[in-house]
């Protein structure tokens, strides 16, 4: 059914964060339907975004829903969702136990890793575990013919006489060394299959050009039944070992994980299918899929990714052209990213000390959100990376937690308890408690008067906790604009998340930033950014060729094959029309540091390269030809929450002269 013609009057839109789950409704010719719940609230609810869905089903039909109870969806058109369960069970490392495949004699390579050392001076080195807990070597190895870098592509490689030779995807030719050794393999995983492995990585030496090899092992594993099987060339079809070999090890280990909680979360609505009801989740890229083809490898930023895309649809002036901050500060972390017309994506990256190539969202995270604790350690006042999360929760939640940064802002008077929602203590009916966060800071600071022999008082300390806050803020954000050539001082700061506008204009002071924007819906423009989200698809390929005049027309040529795949998918067929983005990611001749470059921002990718590169590094290398690695292109299925484009513009237009409508109290 094409976008659009489908007149269910509710969709419903769901963050679920790390303190608070947020939900937005929006009603086909009705008022907009929020709730704001905790995320782990276990005396009350198993599951915080089925609880939103039913609250918001209550108020909808204006009728008392029990919990527990099946939930019908019958007018409700899509359900879109972004979710931390990939996010958690990496961080708390409770993925699905995993075992790796890779080419004999690179047993150990996804442990020594890069060799790289992010504390340089750390006397006691802190190694992250592997993620899967069995390897085993496959009898296989294949090369490429010739180095790609110019000045050695006629130099041929000193290795064994090959078994075969044969061209790749990139069109350059790989030399079969040595063929696959079936039979050890079936013995290795049938071993494994008993022991109770259900998920496989597979990441084979110079697949991402020649897949025949990981394809025969699918095969094989889906004989003895394995269920969930990553190959590297299909998950990251990209060069370097090392985070390709770590993203399909991540994708393997998280993917079963979204799996079972899409299984959990579809039993509370079993007329989901027959109701044509859409469930679709947020990518950490910033685009949406349907919940079948959500995998753990793309979803790690997925709750983040919802706010971007709802400041850069709202904040962002396209006559005035003035770049944004989105300065997201919710429960547990703040998360900052900027925009300035076109979405800052990265595409390798290290979360929670594993390297990993995906196209992700460009955000920066700090562990100092409202729920981050306030500690005097060694004779310095603390905030985080601890933090209370929802349960217990902030000393203020009325469950016996610690001082936090809410505490401070509740204790100092910048939240207001009889406008912040009655839903603490036993029967989710009281206040916020200023009483026991006065008196918890009135100890604290006896603590720090009597170690420091000064007489703070009770306010001077709660200001100077969230002074050390807004200054461990402020570093992330500079990482994003100065560290990379941008003047911090000319953007906007576009603040949301349910502490964001507590801090935002200290922030802005620190940063001379002269204009905050404060969205009605900034408490919960995650979920409304997810809501503006687009259905996307993406395909990549490896090029692996200098960008001239005697290539370029083939290049295009790939690209439109690449183009017509990707519209062509299945996720794409409700859309009347399918919009194409496409890139190219670009390197020096003899370097390993690609940048994507748009064509559809420039007439000249070549140029806009090197103009990029030289933003980026601050120099330009010359006589050296340009290569591109892999083509990419992005099919986008337009979605429009409520209304059109032109009403976007226009809010952000009421917003700008400070005109819009504050939400009513519910």
């Amino acid at each position: 059914m094409p976008e659009g013609t489908n007149k269910k009057p509710l969709r419903i839109s769901i963050d679920r964060g790390g303190t608070f789950t947020d939900c937005i409704c929006k009603v086909i010719n009705g008022h907009d339907i929020l709730v704001k719940i905790l995320s782990v609230d276990p005396k009350n609810y198993a599951d915080a975004p089925t609880e939103a869905i039913r609250r918001v089903l209550e108020i909808h039909y204006k009728t008392s829903i029990p919990r527990g109870s099946e939930l019908d969806l019958k007018d409700v058109e899509w359900i879109r969702m972004g979710t931390t369960v990939a996010t958690n069970a990496l961080l708390e490392r409770k993925g699905e136990r995993t075992a790796l495949l890779v080419t004999e004699g690179f047993k150990d390579i996804l442990y020594i890793g890069n060799q790289s050392r992010p504390y340089m001076f750390d006397l006691s080195i802190r190694r992250s575990k592997p993620l899967y807990s069995d390897v085993f070597e496959v009898k296989e190895r294949v090369t490429v013919g010739a180095c790609s870098d110019s000045n050695l592509r006629t130099v041929k490689l000193q290795s064994p006489e090959p078994v075969e030779s044969i061209v790749g995807t990139s069109g350059e030719v790989v030399e079969v060394l040595q063929p696959i050794d079936l039979a050890s393999i079936r013995v290795y995983l049938q071993d494994i299959y008993k022991k109770g492995f259900r998920s496989l990585a597979v990441c084979l030496m110079h697949s991402y050009i020649f897949p025949t090899h990981e394809l025969q092992i699918r095969q094989l594993a889906l004989e003895i039944g394995f269920k969930y099987i990553s190959l590297s060339h299909e998950t990251s079809p990209r060069p370097k070992l090392v985070p390709r070999g770590n993203s399909t090890v991540v994708d393997a280990y998280l993917t079963p994980n979204i799996e079972q909680y899409l299984q959990q979360f579809s039993k509370n609505f079993p007329n989901i299918d027959k109701s044509g009801t859409r469930l679709e989740f947020m990518q950490s890229d910033g685009g949406l899929v349907p919940s079948s083809s959500l995998s753990g490898l793309h979803s790690i930023l997925s709750g983040p990714a919802g706010g971007v895309i709802g400041f850069s649809q709202t904040c962002f002036d396209a006559e005035e052209q003035t770049p944004v901050i989105g300065f997201d500060m919710g429960g547990t972390s703040t998360d900052v990213s900027r925009y300035d017309g076109e979405l800052d994506h990265i595409f390798e990256t290290t979360t929670a000390g594993i390297a990993i190539q995906a196209p992700q969202l460009n955000v920066n995270t700090i562990a100092a959100g409202g729920g981050s604790i306030l500690a005097w350690k060694d004779g310095l006042m603390s905030v985080g990376p601890e933090s209370a999360t929802s349960n217990p929760g902030p000393a203020c939640y009325r469950k016996g937690g610690p001082l936090t940064v809410t505490d401070a802002n509740l204790a100092l008077g910048r939240l207001l308890p009889e406008e912040f929602p009655s839903v603490f203590g036993v029967n989710e009916d009281e206040p916020l408690d200023r009483e026991v966060v006065l008196a918890k800071f009135k100890d604290l600071t006896q603590t720090i008067n009597q170690e420091t022999g000064k007489t703070l008082t009770w306010a001077e300390v709660a200001d100077g906790f969230l002074q050390v806050a807004n200054s461990a803020m402020c570093g992330p954000i500079r990482s994003l604009t100065e560290a990379k050539g941008h003047d911090v001082a000319k953007h906007h700061l576009a603040s949301f998340g349910g502490a964001g506008g507590q801090h935002a204009c200290a922030i802005a002071e620190a940063l001379g930033i002269k204009r905050v924007l404060i969205h009605k819906y900034s408490s919960i423009l995650s979920a409304y950014g997810i809501g503006l989200a687009d259905l996307v698809h993406e395909e990549e390929r490896v090029c692996a060729k200098a960008f001239d005049d005697s290539t370029s027309k083939t290049i295009y040529s790939d690209m439109d094959v690449l183009a017509d795949t990707a519209r062509g998918n299945e996720s794409m067929k409700p859309f009347n029309i399918v919009q194409t983005r496409r890139f190219l990611n670009m390197r020096y001749d003899g370097s390993e540091t690609s940048i994507m470059v748009s064509l559809d921002s420039s007439d000249d990718p070549g140029e806009e390269f090197i103009k990029a590169h030289h933003q980026q590094f601050g120099f330009t290398p010359t006589n050296r030809a340009v290569y591109v690695d892999t083509i990419r292109v992005r099919a986008i299925g337009s979605s429009v929450f409520s209304g059109s484009a032109d009403k976007y513009l226009d809010s952000h237009r009421k917003l700008m002269s400070g005109s819009v409508t504050p939400v009513p109290k519910s």
